[in-house]
């Protein structure tokens, strides 16, 4: 048995002062000041203990990035002098898909590597567009794994980049007959990319890139974002090229272990030189996940690509669509036509698009992919409130365009995939899976509103003329 994944999680404070969903105003005239223990220092989650720090100085309202919403401090201050608000900077972050919830989160298991928790419990709605839409079941399970999280069964994360041999032939005396091509193996079902349209420079590349080395995964890279100072992290580097300019980077493919190709009709032509180049590299082919998806999976299946890269748009949301299916439902469809045509056990997919919480990547694997590219979370790990100020080049509040210091930036990465890690093991533990590669179109380990309500509304009510649900 292969030794156990960790990662390497440390606290990693951030620069700046984290926007709070809750301020807390106090009416400090009314404080009687002589409580033996204020329900400030009694808050079981700690939110008010590096506050102690700037008390004197502390404007009011105090925003609480940490707070659980339990009340306890409001409830049961002896004088009555806390009210508790909604910070009106919160309502500024992100947008309907990256929500200022995901990204309070986001920013807490990037400072702490640990699992959010809510002490007021789960306060989003039932059911909602994407993949609040899908649920995760443990109800049918055999046995659940014993405290995998913990470490004592062993589950594995793992997936792969390069194709996958089928069927093996062997030799009379059972040695192997079939030409077996190095095999790439990633320890946690994730790759990273950088957005196209928000602040990279080079300090945020090269702590990407770190991360991706500590983690043993790796991160696709377009040409222009290469330089010197990346090339101690090669072997984590999956440069993304054009179909027709790979002579342009000759070198690069050579020090690669993977190499990315945007799709072209004629893909599949450039496969032949770049085996040349690189005989063990693994060939992954880039595809916008639009109507056509499935169709374009099928036939290069039959070619000698490695793996399938299929991108939405960074809310998730089908391209080139007048009424967009979401990436579930698409990915759904890719894994079930390769399926279909007998051609899924020999090639991998992965997505990349609106992968915004770890339960997305479960969710994703469970519709039939072999693992996610995540892009937005990286920055929102570097305190990126999704603001989108510079795409209107205006500076940014946490001014990520001065450059961060790469040791923070890399443990940042390396913390929130820490939990990201950790969740995934505890849905796969709960289920009583031991490998991520059993938990890939699993679908029956899941529930599906729009299925659940067809099955016991529709007999009744028949089926809906508008979908509620985007």
């Amino acid at each position: 048995m292969p030794k156990k994944y960790h990662i390497p999680v440390k606290t990693a404070p951030p620069r700046f002062l984290p926007i709070g969903r809750y301020a807390t105003i106090e009416f400090r005239e009314d404080c009687a000041g002589s409580c033996r223990e204020c329900v400030k220092k009694k808050c079981i989650y700690g939110i008010f203990t590096e506050n102690y720090e700037h008390f004197s100085t502390m404007d009011e309202p105090e925003y609480l990035y940490n707070c659980q919403s339990c009340f306890r401090c409001v409830q049961e201050c002896t004088r009555g002098i806390f009210s508790r608000v909604i910070n009106p900077d919160y309502r500024t972050l992100g947008d309907d898909h990256w929500r200022a919830d995901t990204i309070r989160r986001l920013w807490y298991q990037a400072h702490t590597g640990k699992i959010p928790v809510s002490g007021a419990g789960y306060g989003g709605p039932f059911v909602a567009a994407g993949f609040d839409s899908m649920w995760t079941d443990m109800s049918e399970i055999v046995r659940p794994t014993r405290d995998g999280i913990h470490g004592r069964e062993y589950i594995s994360t793992s997936f792969e980049i390069s194709r996958r041999i089928t069927p093996l032939i062997f030799n009379q005396d059972l040695s192997l007959a079939s030409q077996v091509s190095p095999i790439l193996e990633i320890p946690i079902p994730l790759l990273f990319q950088m957005p196209r349209d928000l602040i990279v420079n080079d300090t945020i590349l090269i702590s990407a890139a770190n991360a991706a080395r500590v983690l043993g995964t790796m991160m696709i890279i377009r040409p222009e974002e290469y330089t010197d100072d990346l090339l101690p992290f090669a072997d984590n580097l999956i440069p993304c090229l054009p179909a027709d300019r790979i002579n342009d980077h000759v070198e690069v493919i050579q020090n690669s272990r993977a190499v990315e190709l945007s799709f072209s009709d004629n893909v599949a032509d450039t496969f032949v030189d770049l085996r040349a180049l690189n005989p063990g590299i693994a060939i992954i082919v880039r595809i916008p996940l639009d109507a056509m998806a499935a169709s374009r999976g099928v036939q290069l299946a039959k070619t000698d690509v490695d793996t399938l890269h299929y991108y939405a748009d960074e809310h998730g949301n089908e391209l080139n669509a007048e009424e967009p299916r979401f990436i579930k439902e698409m990915i759904r469809d890719v894994h079930l036509k390769l399926v279909e045509n007998l051609t899924r056990q020999k090639i991998n997919l992965i997505f990349s698009g609106g992968i915004a919480m770890a339960e997305h990547m479960a969710k994703s694997i469970i519709c039939g992919a072999d693992g996610v590219v995540i892009d937005n979370p990286i920055l929102i790990a570097f305190e990126c409130r999704l603001c989108f100020r510079c795409r209107q080049g205006l500076s940014c509040p946490v001014k990520l365009e001065d450059g961060i210091d790469p040791k923070w930036g890399s443990q940042r990465i390396v913390n929130l995939m820490g939990a990201w890690h950790s969740q995934l093991i505890e849905v796969m533990g709960a289920m009583g899976i031991r490998e991520a590669r059993r938990l890939r179109g699993e679908v029956g380990r899941s529930m599906w509103f729009d299925d659940l309500e067809m099955e016991n509304f529709g007999p009744i009510f028949g089926q809906r003329k508008v979908s509620g649900l985007g």
